[in-house]
């Protein structure tokens, strides 16, 4: 049973030990029977609404032996992440605990733009007004941290506003891109580990594959999905895949559930996903254009993004031109790519991006071939036989598919 191989047990609360102000079935009993065989307990939410010491009163009463330092928060973290910083003043999107909970860290708290930092979290009263001075914060200079990146949350009613929405709209505003301490961020991860044994064996149970799965996963912990229905999940290859699925709480007591132990990827976690354009373009000799790129001096064929109101055609053709200075026409679809392995993206920023290429075969029609200054270092024709051997790993494949009578692919 799985109860037996791990030391410590990471649960995600709201859908997984109760829902709204009710215990799940089990859960208590379950959560009492791992204390008691010396196992260590930790509860990590997202919900920034309230006071670490309010969680651990909740739980007491619902009858679930907890203590505040068990109870690892969004709204703590982000508490502890100021603290650690040395940020000293702060204006706050959130609710009355999550300010008392910033404030009991010895942080000020202030209603004008003169801080260090922005926090937002969750406020049933959030305004424009507070938006808008969230933004100003931001724009002289305050560090932007976000509790947690969740859109919404389901409710009896229906999905109900929740962080990340108030997130998006200060992010979009601003232009500045949130440092996040929730779930599937390693931070909140990182404040629970504080007082566990380097060896001990930790399991991460939740209900989210992408908060709890995903966030187990990027720190190597095995991860537990409660889902009462069956389900078809990812491969196994898939940062959101769990390593077993169960439907509450005790199957973990249950003799027979195993593990299907979880394989990582050969590539990271992206945080945003892109269409993107490339092109494999012939001269009149059947020799192939390629670029000598900037940001990593391999040779690659020519690419680009798709910008909003485009078509990829018209994108590709536009980015052909700014890139190469060459006109072209489009010969035939070569195919979609969306390989994560050859198409996520590492850059200086930090920021991983997953591209969605549409790529085409396309002859030149005129034109001078000139090198964009901000992007290719040399522009150049090779015959098909002596091609670099310093070309993008995914390029081979897609010059070899624009050869090919075949239809267009879109299997990648």
């Amino acid at each position: 049973m799985l109860a037996n191989n791990y030391d410590v047990f990471f649960f995600d609360l709201d859908g997984v030990v109760y829902v709204g102000d009710e215990l799940l079935p089990g859960s208590k009993e379950t959560i009492s029977r791992l204390q008691q065989l010396d196992k260590q307990v930790y509860f990590l939410t997202n919900d920034p609404r309230f006071h670490r010491q309010e969680v651990w009163a909740k739980l007491s009463k619902l009858g679930i032996a907890a203590w505040p330092e068990n109870c690892i928060t969004s709204g703590w973290a982000a508490a502890c992440y100021l603290a650690e910083q040395g940020l000293r003043s702060v204006y706050v999107i959130g609710t009355a605990s999550l300010k008392q909970e910033i404030h009991d860290s010895g942080i000020t708290i202030v209603d004008h733009d003169c801080c260090q930092a922005v926090v937002v979290g969750y406020d049933d009263n959030a305004t424009f007004q507070l938006i808008q001075q969230a933004v100003r914060c931001i724009e002289r200079g305050a560090l932007f941290i976000a509790t947690n990146s969740d859109p919404s949350f389901p409710t009896q009613a229906g999905r109900c506003v929740a962080t990340g929405a108030i997130v998006a709209a200060v992010q979009a505003a601003s232009g500045v891109r949130p440092l996040i301490v929730g779930k599937p961020h390693p931070y909140l991860f990182r404040l629970a580990f504080k007082n566990i044994p380097a060896k001990a064996k930790v399991l991460m149970i939740g209900d989210s594959p992408t908060t709890d799965i995903l966030g187990a996963h990027l720190l190597g912990l095995d991860a537990v999905l409660i889902n009462p229905k069956p389900a078809t999940l990812p491969p196994q290859a898939n940062y959101l895949t769990p390593d077993a699925v169960i439907p509450d709480l005790p199957a973990l007591f249950i003799p027979g559930i195993t593990l299907q132990p979880w394989r990582k990827p050969d590539y990271p976690w992206p945080d945003s996903v892109y269409p993107g354009v490339a092109a494999v373009v012939f001269n009149e000799q059947g020799q192939v254009l390629l670029g000598k790129r900037k940001d990593n001096n391999l040779w690659a064929l020519p690419s680009g993004h798709v910008e909003a109101g485009e078509t990829v055609s018209e994108a590709i053709i536009r980015e052909l031109q700014e890139e190469t200075g060459l006109h072209t026409v489009i010969e035939k679809l070569v195919g979609v790519y969306s390989d994560p392995l050859s198409q996520i993206f590492s850059y200086p920023t930090g920021k991983i991006t997953h591209f969605i290429t549409t790529c085409f075969r396309c002859r030149v029609t005129g034109g001078n071939i000139s090198a964009a200054e901000a992007e290719v270092l040399e522009l150049k024709f090779f015959n098909l036989d002596s091609l670099p051997a310093t070309l993008l790993p995914m390029h081979p494949q897609w010059l070899a598919d624009a050869l090919s009578d075949q239809p267009a692919s879109f299997v990648r």
